[in-house]
């Protein structure tokens, strides 16, 4: 549970005398956390992050950096209600449900990662990503000896890291794209939350994540785009997953990767 201080914080951003009603954690015991308050007559929720053993500060910088700019540009997100990197926490709007449709409408996801992708500069918050979610590297992890491997990892890494990279201008992107990071608003339209693996770089290090979910959520063939963001997708994985079919999914995605390199 937050510190009695930090939830005060929160509802002082919040603003308009606002009260803390109720905390619950979203993810397990731990952070980050909905909280709503009482403001005006009304209910209001909001989101709360800090550091937990998941997150650390410099996480928590990225996301509200990321939050700054996309309200900047009208991206599709929450918008940022407070930040104080000193505790570090951030506070912001709570969106939609996580609960994707029995038939996601990707192209809806598609349009709002068009318009994630406005032309951006590298800042200190918002880095260079060469790979989706850039805090793990399980490549590397698997080079070293950190992670076991298979044949077909270590060839799809042999080959990925024998070619040059897509060079061109970077662009904002979000980091993660995952279902539990894209909430609906509507059946057809959806925001997408949780940037604190947000930066910039390629588009296709957002759309081959996307590919590689659907493939492995929904067992999706990918259908066009491009064939290295999409091995590089796949893997930053553990080489095995924690469900049943998954691990399968993902090495038929990366199979098709690499036929298409």
């Amino acid at each position: 549970m937050p510190a009695e201080r930090v939830l005060e914080w929160v509802a002082g951003c919040v603003g308009g005398g606002a009260v803390v009603v109720s905390v619950r954690p979203l993810h397990g015991e731990q952070g980050p956390w909905r909280v709503t308050v009482g403001v005006g007559g009304r209910r209001q929720d909001v989101v709360l992050r800090a550091v937990t053993p998941r997150i650390d500060a410099a996480m928590i910088a990225t996301g509200a950096a990321a939050l700054a700019v996309a309200e900047e540009y009208g991206v599709p997100a929450p918008r940022l209600l407070g930040v104080d990197l000193d505790v570090p926490a951030s506070v912001e709007t709570a969106v939609g449900s996580t609960t994707w449709p029995t038939n996601p409408d990707l192209e809806r996801v598609r349009a709002a990662l068009d318009r994630v992708h406005v032309p951006l500069e590298a800042r200190p918050e918002l880095p260079l990503r060469v790979r989706p979610i850039a805090v793990d590297d399980f490549a590397q992890d698997r080079r070293l000896g950190m992670m076991p491997t298979t044949p077909l990892l270590r060839l799809a890494d042999d080959v990925v890291r024998g070619i040059e990279p897509p060079r061109g201008p970077t662009v904002f992107l979000h980091g993660d794209v995952w279902p539990g990071n894209v909430a609906w608003t509507s059946p057809t339209e959806c925001v997408l939350i949780d940037w604190k693996t947000a930066g910039v770089g390629d588009p296709g290090v957002d759309f081959g994540e996307l590919r590689k979910q659907m493939a492995i959520t929904y067992g999706l063939r990918a259908t066009g785009g491009s064939a290295y963001w999409d091995a590089v997708a796949a893997l930053n994985t553990p080489t095995v997953l924690d469900w049943a079919g998954a691990t399968e999914r993902r090495d038929a995605f990366l199979r098709d990767a690499l036929e298409r390199l």
